[in-house]
């Protein structure tokens, strides 16, 4: 990180929820390995009030539990094009970028998301065998992640990942 920024981590995710609770629990397995300076903002969902966490910043790390996913996690980055709904007071990452976007009239910091796949999420349930794998794996990712916090570094990343992964559908004969 430069000294003229900083990188923001979302911590997204209910502890008492079954798989909902894959974010917080590598934040805490990561506890004494994030990167100096780094502010991390950990809460059950995203809000409006959330844009305000990206001033000042230089790059964004968005960690949640996701469903339907192949590959225990997903890494891309989000776009902050995304609509932000009036009736709801649960925003994506992108709706988050894009509140950012309106309220401070310029462009969002880099952002990126880290899904980890989750299966189910009642009250009072543990972690699922596939969230447990993938928090597992995504220990290590955010390990690298974190050990060159640059948003060209991470895009690289974001491609290589796209590169490796399995591809599903017809083949394009062309």
């Amino acid at each position: 990180m430069t000294d003229s920024g900083r990188l923001v981590i979302f911590v997204i995710g209910n502890e008492s929820r079954g798989d909902d609770a894959a974010a917080p629990l590598l934040l805490r397995r990561l506890e004494g390995e994030l990167p100096a300076g780094v502010r991390v903002v950990c809460e059950f969902q995203l809000q409006v009030e959330h844009a305000l966490e990206l001033c000042g910043a230089n790059l964004a790390l968005f960690i949640d539990a996701a469903c339907g996913l192949e590959a225990p996690f997903a890494f891309s980055e989000a776009d902050g094009r995304a609509p932000v709904s009036s009736f709801s007071h649960a925003l994506s990452p992108a709706a988050v970028l894009d509140v950012f976007r309106r309220i401070e009239a310029a462009a969002p910091p880099p952002a990126f998301v880290l899904g980890l796949r989750a299966v189910r999420f009642e009250l009072g349930e543990g972690l699922s065998a596939p969230a447990e794998e993938a928090l597992g794996e995504a220990l290590a990712f955010a390990r690298t992640l974190f050990a060159l916090p640059r948003p060209e570094h991470w895009r690289a990343l974001v491609q290589a990942r796209a590169r490796s992964l399995p591809r599903f559908g017809k083949k394009s004969a062309v």
